[in-house]
């Protein structure tokens, strides 16, 4: 049986982080949301993304690279 991406434990905790960090962002004054917010809002929404396209790869030579 083959997992979607969605239901591993680790994808679903790095998408409550970004709902975290969106939630603390989103409060912040504007030059702290355009220098710093941008840059963290980004990080935290690339580690969900990563481990889809991570959790997507079923190449052999591509699991031989994860």
């Amino acid at each position: 049986m083959v997992l979607k991406v969605e239901d591993l434990e680790i994808y679903q905790m790095a998408e409550d982080l970004s709902d975290r960090v969106w939630e603390i962002c989103i409060k912040w004054d504007y030059f702290a949301k355009d220098t710093i917010g941008k840059q963290l809002v980004r990080a935290a929404d690339s580690i969900s993304a990563n481990l889809a396209e991570g959790h997507g790869r079923y190449h052999f030579n591509d699991r031989l690279n994860y």
